[in-house]
């Protein structure tokens, strides 16, 4: 190039810098940077150059997120949990789910309800909040936790000044409520944060700044209030978790300078080694460390599961013990249980739900308190994710309503692989490692559209998860030799997310059950051979009860005939009793849809829009809307992504055989 204005770009082959080659390149060049500010490998705990700078706030959020580690022990802690939640499909009815648990009662500072508040506002209007953002795309919602949150008599000044600040940092003005909760040991707050910016158009927030920007701004704030970490208030922090039993960090730092779980404390500083000596000490009286000779000690290799269980657990009673005297419910410790279902032989358990809450907000770890029918009381951990759609509303919002708790039947998650799993391993196995619906028709002529589908949809599911590749370009899956394996580790990851099965046995309470016209639960229950055990005491007498009553009522009804010292059930006594009460409800319904129900009958085709869920005592009905009629037929979840789109379908005896889709080959659903 003879001067500056000499230049001539060479232009590659298209798609050229997208090849192996290119990518190897740009790997070196994030690999170099890391290396260039210290942080490549053995170097952990330095923040490196990630290459995500997309969305707002990324410059502050990589600035704050570098931090100045020689004032750790001082600095005012704040745990920041930050979620994006998808408001499309049902993400808008579990937005207003949410909103309504987030104010249940029993969660402000005098065990009452708590108020949404605003930026100007105490008293902030959420039903607005929500209608405004209905055709958002997204919702981001935040928990904000300070370490000293229990030394503020009010925690709205701080979330608004947080919110103030971060419309700084993101260069937009935000839209947002927040509640604040006193009900655990560590007051939090929880902000709800419209997915627009002051434009309009999309919020995106960069990675950087969710993740460890908005945590250092809060410690920033918290620390201007209440100054940095004062000794003494390091050392009784510090002294306090000797005696804990749970995983501190002074088990951290053991682990940290253990030699084959062997540790001896060595810390130069005199405090650092009183901590751990104290420690060790405390260890070995819970049976978790074994002297030795030379001031050494022998930790259990389970020692970080174990005291995490234990934390785990303690804070199980301590929340069964606040619910349980908010309730106002008198129980012994013998009789208030932790479910688990990872203990081989685990039994199913069936009670009334008592409450439905969070066992760890910032995880999102939900939990239920089951009045079983053996009389006891049990705390169910049920996973990660939304438990909306298996618990009727009052139940799924956090209310609880005592006596007349919804009926549940809790049983253990299995890691195993199931029967759909071989016999797509067996069809791939005679057609080349690949499977597709025309080759499961042929290995089995006689399979049901919706059994071949139910296939399609476990390897879709596996696809979502990675743990099988994606469907070819030719519609068929490839199956791996090792799928079993792969199924096993994608059955293990969802046991970790939900733990246990829930099946909704009746959505009110058994008192409302003895009298109702309509095919309820004590009805399966008293035509089974097999009644479960009731104990005299709690939910098992109140049970009993009711199944008595329900008798009696049966057989002043006609359903039933009393003689011979036994009673004797009409064979159609379901059939009955369902039709009884779709009636009643198809009468209601028909004067809001203005239309005429009509009843269905095995065998009919179906064809209309989908509407809504009904929630009967007979069970879950789907809407389904046509020109001059409507029907109620049995509900499938996998109709919620459908509402007011059109389904068809065929009714069987089991259920309903939907399909979607147009032309030959849609999915169809059973």
């Amino acid at each position: 190039m003879a001067d500056d204005e000499d230049f001539a770009p060479r232009l590659g082959r298209q798609g050229a810098s997208r090849g192996p080659k290119a990518r190897r390149y740009a790997s070196s060049v994030v690999a170099a940077a890391n290396l260039a500010r210290g942080a490549g490998p053995g170097r952990k705990g330095r923040a490196g150059f990630s290459g995500h700078r997309y969305g707002r706030g990324a410059g502050i959020g990589r600035l704050l997120s570098v931090g100045t580690s020689n004032a750790f022990f001082r600095r005012r802690r704040v745990i920041v949990k930050a979620r994006l939640v998808r408001l499309g499909g049902k993400g808008g009815n579990q937005a207003v789910d949410h909103l309504r648990y987030l104010q249940r009662d029993g969660t402000n500072r005098a065990g009452e309800r708590s108020a949404l508040y605003g930026p100007g506002e105490d008293h902030a209007d959420g039903k607005a909040f929500l209608e405004k953002g209905n055709g958002d795309r997204h919702q981001f919602r935040f928990i904000v936790a300070p370490e000293d949150g229990d030394r503020y008599e009010d925690l709205k000044p701080l979330v608004r000044r947080l919110m103030m600040q971060m419309e700084e940092d993101l260069g937009t003005r935000l839209e947002w409520v927040a509640v604040d909760h006193y009900n655990t040991g560590h007051p939090h707050s929880h902000i709800l944060l419209r997915g627009v910016d002051q434009d309009g158009d999309n919020l995106v927030i960069a990675r950087d700044y969710i993740g460890r920007g908005l945590r250092e701004r809060a410690a920033e704030l918290v620390e201007l209030d209440l100054g940095p970490r004062s000794d003494r208030e390091i050392l009784v922090s510090r002294r306090a978790e000797i005696t804990q039993d749970r995983f501190t960090s002074i088990d951290r730092s053991l682990l940290r300078i253990a030699d084959g779980h062997v540790v001896k404390p060595v810390a130069l500083d005199p405090l650092e080694h009183d901590l751990q000596a104290s420690r060790l000490g405390r260890l070995v009286r819970m049976g978790l460390a074994e002297p030795l000779p030379t001031g050494r000690y022998r930790l259990d290799p389970d020692l970080e599961t174990v005291l995490r269980a234990m934390g785990e657990r303690g804070d199980i009673i301590r929340t069964m013990q606040r619910e349980f005297s908010r309730l106002l419910l008198e129980r012994s410790s013998a009789d208030r249980l932790i479910y688990d279902p990872a203990e081989a032989g685990t039994p199913p358990l069936i009670g009334r739900i008592l409450m439905h809450g969070l066992a760890g907000e910032l995880e999102d770890r939900h939990f239920l308190l089951i009045d079983g029918i053996d009389g006891r009381s049990h705390y169910v951990p049920v996973g990660k994710g939304d438990t909306g759609d298996l618990l009727p509303p009052s139940q799924a919002e956090g209310d609880s309503s005592q006596p007349g708790g919804a009926v549940v039947a809790i049983r253990p998650r299995e890691a195993v692989v199931r029967e759909v799993d071989r016999t797509i391993a067996a069809i791939a196995a005679g057609n080349g490692g690949r499977y597709d619906r025309e080759a499961h028709r042929l290995h089995d002529p006689g399979a049901r559209s919706d059994y071949v589908e139910a296939h399609v949809r476990r390897l879709e599911a596996l696809a979502r998860a990675g743990d099988i590749p994606g469907r070819s370009g030719d519609g068929s899956w490839v199956i791996a030799p090792d799928h079993f394996g792969r199924v096993a580790a994608f059955e293990r990851r969802q046991l970790r997310i939900q733990p246990v099965m829930i099946e909704m046995l009746s959505p009110v309470g058994v008192a409302d059950l003895a009298t109702a016209h309509a095919a309820t639960w004590l009805d399966r229950t008293l035509l089974d051979g097999d009644p479960p055990q009731l104990r005299n005491a709690g939910f098992g007498r109140d049970m009993a009860d009711a199944l008595a009553r329900r008798r009696q009522w049966l057989v002043e009804e006609g359903l039933a005939e009393q003689g011979e010292g036994e009673i004797r059930y009409r064979r159609d006594l379901l059939a009955v009793l369902r039709r009884r009460e779709l009636l009643r409800v198809a009468g209601q319904l028909s004067r809001e849809l203005a239309l005429p129900f009509a009843e269905t009958v095995e065998g009919e085709k179906l064809e209309g829009i989908y509407r809504r869920r009904v929630d009967l005592i007979s069970g879950r009905f789907a809407v389904l809307e046509r020109s001059r009629d409507f029907a109620l037929v049995p509900w499938r979840s996998v109709l919620e992504r459908r509402v007011g789109q059109s389904v068809s379908g065929l009714m069987r005896e089991d259920g309903v055989s939907w399909s979607f889709g147009r032309g030959r080959g849609g999915p169809t659903i059973s």
